[in-house]
């Protein structure tokens, strides 16, 4: 391939990371404080407390400047499938849509209509709705989520469709299989759950300052607990979840296992990677560190004996466990390109003979289409250094959550949160923790599975836009100074409200 496309290839990339993840800023906050203000809210129809209603407005208040600048990244985002991936929509845009679509026309419709009940139902409509509006805001947020989630599934793994030699689209075939595939469920839990600890350490952080500052003590204190009851339960979901995630990705994707384990050389019995560090060159790396024994065979396959193949076993084949080599992939992949251009001259000369025969040479090598499009087997191993370290840090981080709420809930319980201001440190701080660790987890998804923009189907390098690099360089630029002037607006805003601090009494103090 030419430097040029592999340069807008990268600009490209560059350009669509960028934008998810300053939207990735937003969007989990979102999730998480919208329960945590429903929570609130119900507490206050149910008791009829002012004390309820003004922490309920309140954190209400930084939900909504959240929301509303979140909503731009995520605009840009979508449109950027069509500006700058136009071939990849071209591709595979009859699945993708739909479920975008869905989250557009339903979640986003749900959550929009219901979130100007919330802000400006009060005293105006009754308690009730407007308890229930604080739901629905919660419930549509998380259904938009939801939705975007199983398209991103989908190209993780497709399933559900099939390809349309005629059109050279890939066409849905079953839209349950694309919803409900267990990548999709799994993505969507796993995905939330963490969204929901962003929520709780938020809370906490705030909560926290308040505290160390003697300020709003009352309602610090209530909202610590609410906080660290919701943020100990995602916790634990988000372990849940992460075990069936990773069993999801041994089944479907056991390249980016690989690279999470740092497994070079596939083993039966093969150990878990606790903590470790990447070591050795070319061939002979691996990882040295603290291992569970086995425990990475049972997490795979639910089997202590299993054998989980490495980097090497999936680059150069493993005959003993029927592990076909990338390059002999490559020859399927390019027999299934080749013979998807034989099948369209001979339909265009109406040789339906050679045709037929074409088409299905094309369909029983179509499972390794993308492969014909790389030039050495060298490019399916993804960055494993990234991944790998990513994934620990991740991991590591989260155990921390566990223990910080864990330890937020007995000192409330035991009222001995305003004396501890060690622990009221680290909570204030443990907000970019945790934005650290959501973020890691978006690197380990999808540097994971590179190169691949649909796995097995279609390579990044096959799915940009034809544009000139310039242009791309130019709005690369561009995005980054919009994004980054929307976050330092929402940073600033958000302390203003926070130093205002919540009404107590039916005033600011």
């Amino acid at each position: 391939m030419a430097e040029f496309n592999l340069a807008l290839v990268d600009w490209s990339r560059a350009q669509f990371a960028l934008t998810a993840l300053y939207h990735w800023i937003f969007v989990p906050l979102t999730l998480g404080l919208s329960f945590i203000v429903a929570f609130m809210h119900t507490i206050y129809y149910k008791t009829g407390d002012t004390k309820w209603k003004n922490m309920t407005k309140f954190w209400m208040k930084l939900f909504g400047i959240n929301f509303a600048i979140g909503v731009s990244t995520g605009i840009i985002l979508e449109f950027q499938f069509g500006t700058n991936w136009s071939n990849y929509s071209w591709f595979m845009g009859d699945i993708f849509g739909a479920p975008l679509a869905i989250e557009a026309i339903l979640a986003f419709f749900l959550e929009s209509t219901f979130i100007a009940v919330m802000f400006f139902g009060w005293e105006r409509v009754s308690k009730k709705f407007h308890m229930m509006s604080s739901w629905l805001v919660a419930v549509g947020s998380n259904l938009s989520a939801l939705w975007i989630l199983i398209a991103n599934a989908w190209m993780q793994n497709p399933v559900g469709m099939k390809f349309n030699p005629d059109t050279v689209r890939n066409e849905m075939a079953n839209f349950f299989d694309v919803a409900l595939s267990s990548t999709a469920v799994h993505k969507f839990l796993h995905t939330v759950s963490q969204a929901y600890v962003i929520g709780a350490l938020f809370v906490v952080a705030i909560s926290a300052w308040f505290l160390l500052k003697k300020r709003h003590i009352d309602f610090a204190k209530k909202s610590i607990l609410i906080a660290s009851i919701f943020g100990l339960l995602s916790i634990g979901f988000v372990g849940l979840t992460g075990d069936g995630s990773a069993y999801d990705v041994a089944q479907t994707q056991p390249m980016k296992l690989a690279a999470m384990e740092g497994l070079y050389d596939g083993e039966t019995n093969a150990d878990l990677v606790a903590v470790g560090i990447i070591t050795g060159k070319d061939s002979d790396k691996k990882v040295t560190g603290i291992k569970i024994p086995s425990m990475l065979s049972w997490l795979s396959h639910k089997d202590v004996n299993a054998f989980v193949p490495g980097v090497n076993d999936i680059v150069n084949g493993n005959e003993e466990y029927g592990i076909l080599s990338t390059e002999a992939r490559m020859q399927k992949g390019k027999l299934s390109i080749n013979a998807l251009s034989d099948y369209k001259i001979a339909k265009n000369e109406n040789n339906s003979e050679l045709a037929v025969e074409k088409l299905a040479e094309f369909e029983s090598n179509y499972e390794h289409f993308g492969y014909g499009y790389f030039e050495n087997k060298e490019e399916v191993i993804p960055n494993v250094p990234i991944v790998f370290y990513s994934f620990h840090i991740m991991v590591i981080l989260g155990s921390f959550f566990a223990l910080l709420f864990a330890w937020l809930l007995y000192a409330s319980l035991k009222d001995k949160l305003e004396n501890n201001r060690l622990l009221l440190r680290i909570s204030v701080w443990s907000i970019l923790l945790g934005y650290i660790a959501t973020m890691l987890g978006w690197v380990v998804a999808e540097v994971g599975r590179q190169p691949w923009t649909i796995q097995d189907i279609l390579p990044v390098t096959m799915a940009t836009s034809n544009l000139g690099v310039g242009s791309v360089q130019t709005t690369f630029f561009i995005f980054l100074t919009l994004f980054t002037v929307l976050l330092i607006a929402e940073i600033k805003i958000m302390f203003t409200q926070i130093k205002a601090g919540p009404e107590e009494g039916g005033k600011n103090v």
